[in-house]
């Protein structure tokens, strides 16, 4: 079925799945997506064996090394399976699976701190975040506690998406910084069809978007953006102006956070358009 081109927004030009919450994840060329966001996305956690709370690069100061850990899935997840084991690549280039028996001791000795890997259950979790002192912030300089979506490891929504548009006008407003796509940790991002360098996808809030032929997305509101966005990952250094400018100039909000619809499979490429 074809689409009158005039009417579309954007296409989809990445994908990205997070198999283990707060670790590196995988670029996809096709996703499935179901109630829960794309297929197998924060499949699994760190818990804290000392609080029971996620591990989560939201309190870097209690967890400074997760975004040095990459999970892949062993296999690709399957809808109505049982979530695949993980494979786990660590700081020092070891790789570690789900399956080891001695995985919990492994992450805990490079993490320097008891944890074990959890997946999702039924229940509520907590966990922690740190507001850095910058302006423009609920709090500064302080910690607080929040509660994950029940049965999940989400900070809040289960799909998050991203225009190209946004990160273009970033990079206008504060060009000394580096805004690439994998300080945001989307799992949709959107090319923009008009080419503005704009936040754009302010105006989708509370509209439905249709990508490809079979996916509906409800967009529920915009992603508020945290100490995450700041940190060293890769090549890419520690830069607190990255948060200060969506601060500033966007309510620090980078993004939106989406419900799921209807489900089915999403490709690069698909064609995203107001419903």
């Amino acid at each position: 079925m074809s689409h009158p081109a005039q009417v579309a927004l954007g296409s989809v030009v990445s994908l990205w799945r997070y198999p283990v919450k707060s670790m590196m994840g995988e670029e996809l060329n096709a996703a499935e997506i179901t109630e829960r966001g794309l297929l197998g996305d924060r499949a699994y956690a760190l818990v804290d064996s000392s609080d029971g709370k996620v591990a989560s690069a939201k309190n870097p100061r209690k967890w400074p090394q997760l975004f040095d850990f990459r999970a892949a899935f062993v296999d690709p997840p399957r809808p109505g399976a049982k979530v695949p084991p993980v494979r786990i690549t660590l700081p020092d280039g070891a790789v570690v699976t789900s399956e080891q028996g001695n995985l919990n001791q492994i992450l805990s000795r490079a993490l320097n701190r008891e944890v074990t890997l959890d997946a999702t259950e039924r229940g509520h979790r907590e966990a922690e975040e740190y507001w850095p002192d910058m302006e423009g912030l609920d709090y500064r300089d302080t910690v607080t506690d929040f509660n994950l979506p029940e049965g999940t490891f989400f900070d809040c929504a289960v799909v998050h998406l991203l225009t190209t548009a946004t990160v273009d006008r970033l990079r206008e407003l504060y060009p000394e910084g580096r805004f690439e796509v994998r300080r945001f940790r989307p799992n949709i991002v959107v090319e923009t069809a008009s080419g503005v360098k704009d936040f754009v996808e302010n105006a989708w809030i509370g509209r439905t978007l249709a990508i490809g032929d079979a996916v509906r997305l409800s967009i529920t509101g915009p992603c508020p953006r945290c100490v995450m966005t700041t940190l060293p990952q890769g090549d890419l250094a520690k830069d607190p102006g990255i948060l200060r400018t969506a601060a500033q100039h966007n309510h620090a909000n980078v993004g939106l956070y989406a419900s799921v619809a209807r489900g089915g499979t999403v490709r690069r490429g698909d064609a995203i358009r107001p419903e």
